[in-house]
């Protein structure tokens, strides 16, 4: 592997690693929150001490968080100097604001909210645990923000007297419709999983016929936010398809396997296997009109293929040649107007035309073979997508009968009435995070060749350094995630096998109780 590669492996562990701790935060902060009003507005302990409880949990993943958080964002520097040199002026703001406004507020707002119960009357302490949750929430909008630029880059243009990316017009940045549809469907997912872990932590108490009352509670607030949670999952998943549908078309025809522009309105493939050599796509189950409705919300507009899509690269890669010889001829003579105005005329592909310093650094003298390569490797891995895309879907219409069931025996008061239902919402507790793992690499491996969509290739991103280097940073990461990994799940069980009595150093319900949820 060479350092392109390897530093693309350690940002995807990296990245993946750390969206194991972000989703949880964000559906256990939302939960305290809903848990402290129910304990304010009827004055139950019970209610407090499930606050407390789960806060317990919360604040140990939070911290896991932050620890490779930060490690993740270092990495900008340590092997992508040349992206963060090129379009640092643009991506470099919402990560500053998420460190200034998001992060230092959770920071000040977790303390609070452990050290202050004692300290601040009950509607105080509410207001700061409601204040954490969206402090949380903050943090994932910036993150998402810079995000959906790397997915939708607008707001920007490059200049040439600079050689970067310059922010031209902020709120485009900041109200990027990319960068809002990931954003709540991310958090959307985080509360999913969030639900899904308190259900699944819930189920075992009951199965182990232990603190019934704050399970039987716990699972009914669980069941009502998640299923609430995971029908916003599809709907808002069915709002980033259209934006990528819209700004994205390659990654749009790599998720379906769709080689060639269907008739309008295009079908959705429910299974297939998709054949790389023959670009064909064996055994396949279509349900009509539905692609084409979600990617273009209309019955007469064709969702390109992905073979017509590679033919349009190679028209955009021939003007990004020009735009790149124009560009050639400033960097001699700054007051060439002529190659000024041919630059402005294909400046829009320039990034296409940069696919082609793969091949050949002399990009403008590229020979047609050169460029038939250049716009091939526009084409993400199909296989990857396909599967990951409906494994994801699968979990998340199996979520949303899970809860259904969960919310409807909440509702008869028999969440402990059936032992397979808790069986089965205690093995379900891996699943949102596999779920959630698989939007990223739909998300993120859906936009190669590019770490900038069009405009920057990932290939000329990296630092300059050795594969040496980066195998050794690589491997370090290795180990300290996963002693941190150990570490986790060590406190995790811990504290979850001790239950809210042994966390709070007091009985929280008599045991074996029966007292119905509320």
């Amino acid at each position: 592997m060479d350092i392109v590669e390897l530093s693309r492996l350690q940002f995807a562990i990296t990245a993946l690693y750390h969206f194991l701790f972000v989703p949880l935060t964000l559906g256990l902060s939302i939960l305290l929150g809903i848990m402290e009003t129910v304990y304010v507005m009827t004055g139950r302990e019970i209610w407090r001490d499930m606050t407390k409880f789960w806060g317990a949990l919360f604040g140990i993943n939070f911290a896991m968080g932050v620890a490779t958080g930060i490690t993740m964002e270092f990495q900008f520097g340590t092997n992508w100097a040349y992206y963060s040199h090129y379009v640092g002026d643009v991506f470099g703001a919402p990560l500053a604001i998420e460190g200034m406004m998001a992060f230092f507020l959770e920071a000040t707002f977790i303390g609070l909210f452990f050290f202050a119960w004692n300290k601040l009357s009950k509607v105080s302490h509410l207001v700061v645990t409601w204040c954490l949750a969206v402090a949380s929430n903050l943090s994932a909008l910036w993150i998402l923000i810079a995000n959906g630029w790397m997915q939708f880059p607008v707001g920007a243009h490059f200049n040439a007297a600079t050689m970067r990316m310059e922010v031209s017009n902020f709120m485009e940045v900041l109200f990027n419709p990319v960068a809002q549809a990931k954003f709540v469907h991310t958090v959307s997912a985080g509360y999913v999983v969030g639900s899904v872990f308190v259900l699944a932590v819930s189920a075992y108490y009951l199965l182990r016929g232990r603190h019934a009352a704050l399970a039987k509670r716990s699972m009914t607030v669980a069941a009502s936010f998640g299923l609430a949670s995971a029908l916003s999952v599809v709907v808002l998943g069915d709002e980033s398809g259209y934006t990528a549908g819209l700004n994205q078309q390659m990654k749009i025809a790599a998720v379906e396997a769709m080689w060639n522009t269907e008739p309008a309105p295009a079908s959705f493939t429910v299974f297939g296997i998709p054949d790389l050599k023959t670009h064909t796509t064996e055994y396949e189950v279509k349900v009509p009109w539905v692609l084409g409705l979600i990617a273009t919300r209309s019955a007469d507009t064709p969702v390109p293929g992905i073979n017509q899509l590679v033919q349009a690269a190679k028209t955009r890669i021939k003007s990004g040649m020009i735009a790149y010889d124009a560009l050639s001829k400033l960097k001699t003579d700054r007051t060439d107007v002529a190659a000024r105005k041919t630059l402005d005329a294909h400046v829009a592909d320039l990034g296409y035309a940069l696919l082609l310093k793969r091949f050949r650094s002399d990009v403008q003298n590229a020979t047609p073979a050169e460029i038939d390569a250049a716009a091939n490797s526009t084409v993400p891995n199909v296989p990857v997508l396909f599967w990951s895309f409906r494994l994801m879907v699968g979990l998340g219409f199996y979520f949303i009968a899970l809860f259904a069931l969960a919310f409807w025996l909440s509702a008869k008061r028999k969440l402990d009435a059936h032992r397979l239902f808790l069986q089965v919402a205690f093995w379900s507790l891996p699943l949102p995070w596999i779920a959630a793992e698989l939007g990223w690499i739909v998300a993120e491996y859906g936009r190669q060749p590019w770490v900038i969509e069009g405009v920057l290739p990932t290939a000329l991103g990296v630092s300059s350094t050795t594969a040496g280097n980066v195998l050794f940073s690589l491997i370090g990461f290795l180990v300290f995630y996963s002693s941190l990994l150990v570490a986790d799940v060590y406190l995790m069980v811990k504290y979850i096998r001790l239950g809210p009595d042994g966390t709070l150093g007091h009985a929280v319900a008599p045991p074996f109780s029966r007292v119905p949820a509320e």
